[in-house]
């Protein structure tokens, strides 16, 4: 049995990501700012109260684990702070000897393979209309999730990483229903269905981080996750 720590294991993506490690008969560690929940947790899954700002405790979540998993945020507190939480988080899995796969982001993809990243690239128009306002804090997000995944490109160590980016319609407003189906890209570019669309399901991206925590497939990789 593996035991998988999930921080920030109690929002969209760490949720279905912690409950389908659970749900597979692994140990869980959620790491959470909220509230302590194990008096309601299952036999496997152990809530703790964690800030990730704290060193301390940081070092007590990833400390046992086989894998980490981070699906962390750059919102509220750690707005301008995640990429040092992140590089924190794997400086401590490196020493351990553990894994790291990280929640990132869907502008760290490239439309074409030989083209700039979607953040470096800029967004059309179009899409600056529909997002009515919200673009500044769209990219603002974009842009220290893409830098974590710099980081970690440019480590000189031997840190077993892999990056994930969810296609462009994920998130609690698209959670879509789920298959238990997904593909998976490597080349760093955007995967879509034959219609164009991007996109893939909360509990579809788990099955694929979990599959991946497993199996150990890519190490050191950035990988694109959609239908």
């Amino acid at each position: 049995m593996t035991t998988i720590a999930v921080v920030g294991g109690t929002g969209y993506a760490g949720g279905f990501i912690a409950a389908e490690a659970a749900r597979r008969g692994h140990q869980v560690i959620v790491a959470s700012r909220s509230a302590d929940r194990s008096a309601t947790a299952a036999d496997n899954v152990e809530y703790r109260k964690v800030d990730v700002l704290d060193d301390q405790q940081l070092a007590g979540v990833v400390a046992g684990a086989d894998v980490v998993i981070s699906a962390l945020s750059p919102r509220g507190e750690l707005d301008g702070k995640l990429g040092d939480v992140d590089r924190r988080i794997a400086d401590l899995v490196g020493a351990a000897g553990s894994r790291l796969l990280v929640v990132g982001g869907y502008s760290s993809l490239r439309q074409e393979a030989d083209g700039p990243r979607i953040i470096d690239a800029g967004f059309p128009p179009a899409t600056e209309a529909e997002l009515d306002g919200q673009l500044a804090a769209l990219i603002n997000e974009a842009s220290q999730m893409n830098a974590i995944l710099l980081d970690l490109l440019d480590r000189k160590d031997d840190l077993n990483w892999t990056f994930f980016s969810p296609g462009l319609e994920f998130g609690a407003h698209v959670p879509g229903e789920a298959t238990g189906q997904y593909r998976i890209g490597t080349d760093g570019t955007v995967l879509a269905d034959a219609a164009g669309v991007s996109a893939i399901g909360g509990a579809d991206f788990a099955v694929a981080l979990i599959d991946e925590a497993e199996a150990g497939k890519y190490p050191r990789a950035h990988i694109a996750v959609a239908y």
